[in-house]
């Protein structure tokens, strides 16, 4: 490496490299790298340039060799998720189907609002060589590629095409992965020949630099006008969001909360803003919510959204809350500050509430609503106790879930993400500490929940390792993707994993008989194309990973089992067969809009669809 007093002589991604590395950022004052490392699968469009830039670093800059990119991805979406947004990694992929297996990964963490930096491999920029191993050829577009398919999934997107454009390129990038507004995935084309290219880049542009997470203020006239309608309100609700969490504002939320007498209901992303034990947390809202919060929900006057995108599990489709409560939208975000024409409050959370709080001195909610929603909510805890409970019935999820949150520690964490676990954790899980949940439901994307639980595993034990993440995963999420029970034990980054088998894709299964339509093509037993089902021996493949594995025949062997867990400094897993039919939980649910047939020969069909359809009355028209 050569140059000028004033100028570094580099390749492309030697200059990605020592950008990453002076990049930190400010956290409760102590000054943190901001890129925590990598998760690479490196191929031959990535590891000859970059491996190499990667190389003299691998002590400051930790590459974590991923066994599938898609998990790799899920990885440092989790990761980013833990340290609130404000730290990420970045993934390499080779050019072509290495970097495809990404694109899911990237539309999580896009759907999530989640900082990933993509480092692609891409085809030669000289296209002397071309057509090449693995290009999509596009015949009256050669510019066209695979790469271009992320423009989709991604908050920022370019292809380096000269060594200089990194000057402008990367901090763009991180500017767009750090703006609370914006946050969301970056993806990078890094053509296989422009990687290795040298350019002489100014010294300065490697110095290093502090960032702080920007917040913005909100504007006072919007604040008066939420404070009117607020001051006005007989039944006020608050929704807490992830973005709660996000800006650091629990202690702000909570303060307002008090001062107020408002009730508060939590978002699936917010489910960990406050204490199951705190008076004014009424549960849970919407589709796999709670009976409290879902109450308190359809009757109050005056909505205040802080910190969610008010997705359709929230509100119930838009069925959650009366047509002609207003809403009052306080987001980072304009676009979803503004939704279902909400007084719009565009600032931090943090801020916003501090301001509201004091344009609000002197108002409380009236008594008598903040006692109704207080009582709902003890009943609540009575029905999630019941359903917690075992003995003897079925084995289930929530079964599963209240052993598990009984044992564990305040600060462990709990990973989740699709099929019929987000719902049975949403509405089971009492919650021990702040900030400690981490279920995806934002692209309710399969496969998500071991490898984020690796991702979130490799976050913790950077700030508090004595603590353990715990992962929540159905059969079918497991056999979609489960390699990285295996990285987690190379790396030993201890998880305590819970299988809950019930037999294939049991709640959609749930949806399909729900809808009418008979058992098809979900749970293995009812697949055509197979003429002898038999259950996997998940025990068996997990031990063949490194891991420590077991199988329980109810919870109260599900009970010692994770006890024995906890004490082990080894992956483990725990392996429980549930019903699949029996033991759902089945008070809590708010309507959801699912697409039925109008017309069917199957009279069942044609009678839910009916019945769906009746419930739509309710439902907000944008207003």
């Amino acid at each position: 490496m050569t140059g000028t007093g004033n100028t570094i002589r580099l390749t492309v991604a030697q200059a990605i490299v020592r950008y990453l590395m002076n990049q930190f950022i400010e956290i409760g004052g102590v000054e943190t790298r901001i890129c925590g490392g990598g998760f690479g699968i490196f191929g031959h469009g990535n590891v000859p340039c970059l491996g190499e830039a990667l190389y003299p670093v691998q002590d400051e800059m930790p590459l974590y060799r991923g066994q599938n990119e898609q998990s790799m991805g899920f990885a440092a979406a989790a990761y980013a998720k833990y340290h609130l947004r404000r730290r990420f990694m970045f993934c390499t992929a080779s050019a072509g189907p290495g970097t495809a297996n990404l694109l899911t990964a990237a539309a999580l963490a896009h759907a999530n609002r989640l900082p990933m930096l993509m480092l692609c491999g891409d085809t030669f920029l000289t296209r002397l060589p071309d057509p090449v191993l693995q290009q999509l050829e596009h015949f009256n577009s050669p510019a066209l590629g695979l790469n271009d398919a992320f423009k989709a999934v991604s908050r920022y997107w370019d292809r380096i095409t000269h060594p200089a454009q990194v000057i402008q390129t990367l901090p763009a990038a991180l500017a767009t992965m750090l703006d609370p507004a914006d946050c969301g995935p970056a993806f990078l084309a890094l053509p296989q020949d422009v990687q290795g290219w040298a350019f002489d880049y100014p010294a300065a542009f490697f110095e290093k630099r502090v960032h702080r997470i920007r917040r913005q203020s909100p504007d006072a006239a919007e604040i008066a006008d939420a404070a009117a309608a607020l001051k006005a309100a007989e039944r006020p609700v608050i929704i807490a969001g992830g973005g709660v969490q996000y800006s650091g504002a629990v202690a702000e939320l909570t303060r307002f909360a008090e001062d107020h007498g408002i009730p508060v209901i939590e978002t699936i992303a917010g489910r960990a803003n406050l204490l199951a034990t705190h008076p004014l947390n009424i549960g849970p809202v919407g589709v796999t919510g709670s009976d409290s919060a879902n109450a308190v929900a359809a009757r109050a006057d005056v909505v205040l959204a802080v910190g969610t995108r008010l997705q359709d599990f929230t509100t119930g489709s838009w069925t959650a809350f009366a047509r002609e409560a207003r809403m009052i939208g306080l987001n980072v975000g304009r676009h979803d500050a503004n939704k279902h024409l909400s007084l719009p409050v565009v600032g931090d959370a943090k801020l916003g509430l501090d301001a509201l709080n004091g344009a609000l001195a002197g108002y409380r909610a009236p008594q008598d609503w903040t006692r109704y929603a207080q009582t709902e909510r003890e009943t609540w805890d009575a029905y999630v106790a019941a359903n917690v409970a075992h003995g003897n019935r079925p084995n289930s999820y929530a079964q599963a879930i209240g052993v598990v949150n009984a044992l564990c520690d305040p600060r462990d964490r709990v990973v989740t993400a699709a099929g019929g676990l987000p719902a049975e954790v949403t509405a089971n899980w009492r919650t021990l500490d702040i900030g400690t949940v981490d279920v995806e439901f934002g692209f309710s994307c399969m496969g998500y929940e071991i490898a984020g639980g690796w991702g979130a595993r490799i976050a913790q034990s950077e700030v508090e390792p004595e603590r353990d993440t715990i992962v929540f995963v159905g059969d079918g999420s497991y056999l979609l993707m489960n390699s990285d029970i295996y990285s987690s034990v190379l790396t030993q980054k201890k998880l305590i994993m819970l299988v809950l088998d019930n037999g294939g894709f049991a709640v959609i299964n749930k949806l399909q008989n729900n809808t009418g339509n008979e058992s098809f093509n979900n749970l293995i037993a009812d697949c055509p194309t197979v003429p002898e089902p038999f259950a996997v021996d998940f025990e068996a493949h997990a031990r063949s990973m490194g891991a420590d594995a077991v199988t329980v025949a109810h919870p109260g062997e599900l009970a010692e089992a994770f006890k024995r867990a906890k004490t082990s400094d080894k992956t483990t897993v725990i392996c429980m067969q549930v019903d699949p039919y029996e033991g759902w939980t089945t008070e809590g649910h708010a309507w959801w809009e699912v697409g039925t047939p109008q017309v069917s020969d199957n009279e069942k069909v044609r009678e839910k669809h009916a019945e769906i359809e009746a419930e739509r009355v309710k439902q907000r028209q944008g207003v």
